[in-house]
């Protein structure tokens, strides 16, 4: 099983998934159709489906599209509002394609229909994915556009938090340095998040995904998945996970990144009073 990780738009992923046996492959979000299709000619695979984690456009706008132009393809989902949709999943129901394996995992709270999906290939020595969409982030969870905090609790420690620990994260967007500058935030003194950090602040620079990250390393800087730790609670004030959990969303939703420094051009320009014409005709 191979994942190719596709950076799209602003900061989204979509993955295409091979089983390498076979050459046939599997989409995950495929939000732009051109994009993934050049992929596919170069990998010279076959798209069989698409699993498509929510409705919102930019996970599911290409899905009507592809559905055009690969007649007989299958769209996966657990929302109706998803387009192009043909099967509709249920929590825990199980999907194959050739030797890759895929699990749904039914997650609400980003949107009411929010599914992740887990996969793996049987005597693999390879680690199980998860393509988590917009609930798990690296370093960070989804926003509760559609659910509770007892939703998002019970999604990351339940059902995401229970798979196997090597299990490897690949999210629906590149924000991994934004969740861990708030991380850091949180727990000044976690040295791991500092690392982290570090990293994927090089791996930005770079422009290189930080994607995939470990079910394991999130449990030691994602501070979602750390709701019952010590520092977690003195931050938020909470000793109750799911109030703990709760408070940490409002906090990272009210979180700004450092406003940057003006352009000293423009600064000139304000100073010089060249802006003035523009501003008294407002």
């Amino acid at each position: 099983m191979k994942v190719k990780v596709i950076s799209v738009l602003e900061d989204n992923y979509m993955y295409l998934v091979i089983e390498e046996s076979t050459r046939d492959a599997v989409a995950v979000d495929a939000a732009v159709p051109k994009r993934l299709l050049e992929i596919i000619r170069k990998e010279d695979v076959v798209l069989r489906a698409i699993l498509t984690t929510h409705h919102h456009w930019d996970h599911a706008r290409g899905n009507e599209e592809l559905a055009r132009l690969c007649p007989g393809l299958r769209v996966y989902g657990a929302d109706e509002r998803i387009g192009a949709l043909t099967h509709k999943v249920t929590h825990d129901q199980e999907l194959t394609f050739g030797a890759i394996r895929v699990r749904c995992l039914f997650t609400p709270c980003h949107t009411s229909g929010h599914m992740c999906y887990f996969m793996w290939e049987d005597g693999s020595p390879d680690a199980p994915a998860l393509f988590s969409g917009d609930t798990l982030f690296v370093g960070g969870c989804g926003k509760f556009f559609e659910g509770t905090a007892e939703q998002m609790y019970a999604n990351l420690t339940q059902i995401l938090g229970a798979l196997p620990k090597e299990t490897k994260v690949f999210c629906g967007h590149e924000c991994t340095v934004r969740n861990l500058k708030f991380a850091l935030k949180v727990e000044p003194e976690n040295e791991i998040v500092k690392k982290k950090l570090a990293w994927a602040k090089q791996r930005d620079d770079e422009d290189l995904p930080t994607v995939p990250s470990t079910l394991q390393e999130e449990f030691l800087y994602n501070p979602f998945l750390r709701v019952t730790e010590e520092p977690l609670q003195k931050f938020t004030g909470k000793t109750d996970p799911v109030e703990v959990l709760r408070t940490l969303r409002t906090e990272k939703d009210n979180f700004k990144k450092p406003k940057e420094r003006p352009n000293p051009q423009a600064m000139l320009a304000f100073d010089w009073g060249l802006f003035s014409p523009f501003l008294e005709k407002q």
